[in-house]
């Protein structure tokens, strides 16, 4: 006879420990809470698809290393008085005028030419790996289905695939949009309706991607040629901030993303005739 194995979030448990928490106290709040009918599980990862989400956890971790290090070169070299510009691109050409000044002494260049080692070596598995997860992108169907959402790149696309094995665990496009962190925090009470920021829980690099991309929708709608293509968002930009635009946008895609995964169809467009009823539920962009 076969055993059906169920994952709970700690967290979820938690509320159920009474008092000091030991080994007893332990496995009666896991079977309260295996008992609560609105309890959330986790969807159970096969050896594969817990193999493909290594390649994302590993491309997060050398995105922050190659962070960090060029974080350190341009701090080493601007107390020397090489200062550049910021951004990725920028790192080259601040080791390249460092190299050139005469007034650093060799052993501060020998030891930037160490972390520009390093870096230039993140910096090549960083790429190895990322193409790894575009070539996975290419041969998955529901990646490349997510990827036809704006905003929604191969590595995002990819990303959702990979850690959404299930999509049908969450019961509609909000709840997994609040998953991501991407819902209001909710300070309701005495029938007062009262909502904070974002929650911020969740899959944080999931919820990054998501907003990324939402930032690069708002820097193209926001020019002359495409302010008609996004009219809900021109609108929106109005009387929100850019960043709490992109959160919004996000939240969108985030529940578009989970209705193609569990319909199985394609992004289609802004359908401009329904456009207000498609804003609300999320779901813009798909056919009747």
């Amino acid at each position: 006879m076969g055993h059906t194995v169920k994952i709970m979030l700690p967290q979820y448990v938690k509320a159920y420990v009474k008092r000091g928490k030991n080994d007893t106290n332990d496995a009666a709040a896991i079977c309260e809470a295996m008992s609560r009918p609105s309890m959330r599980f986790v969807a159970v990862k096969t050896a594969e698809q817990q193999a493909d989400l290594m390649l994302v956890a590993t491309r997060n971790l050398l995105l922050k290393q190659r962070t960090q290090l060029a974080n350190a070169i341009r701090g080493h070299a601007a107390e020397f008085g090489v200062v550049g510009a910021q951004g990725i691109g920028q790192v080259s050409k601040v080791l390249a005028r460092f190299a050139a000044d005469e007034r650093v002494p060799s052993v501060a260049k020998e030891t930037l030419a160490v972390l520009a080692d390093q870096y230039d070596d993140v910096d090549r598995r960083l790429a190895e790996v990322t193409n790894r997860i575009e070539a996975w992108h290419r041969t998955n169907s529901t990646s490349e289905r997510l990827a036809t959402i704006p905003g929604v790149g191969s590595i995002t696309a990819a990303m959702t695939t990979m850690k959404v094995t299930d999509p049908t665990q969450f019961k509609s496009g909000r709840h997994f949009a609040a998953s991501l962190g991407l819902t209001p925090k909710d300070h309701s009470t005495a029938g007062r309706q009262r909502l904070g920021s974002i929650t911020k829980q969740g899959d944080e690099a999931l919820r990054s991607a998501f907003v990324v991309g939402a930032m690069s929708i708002i820097a193209n709608a926001r020019r002359a040629r495409t302010r008609q293509a996004h009219p809900w968002l021109m609108r929106l930009l109005e009387r929100k901030t850019p960043k709490e635009a992109a959160v919004a946008m996000a939240n969108k895609n985030a529940r578009i993303a989970w209705k193609l995964m569990v319909s199985g169809e394609r992004y289609r467009g802004i359908n401009p005739q329904n456009e207000k009823a498609s804003a609300k539920l999320g779901v813009e962009g798909l056919a009747a």
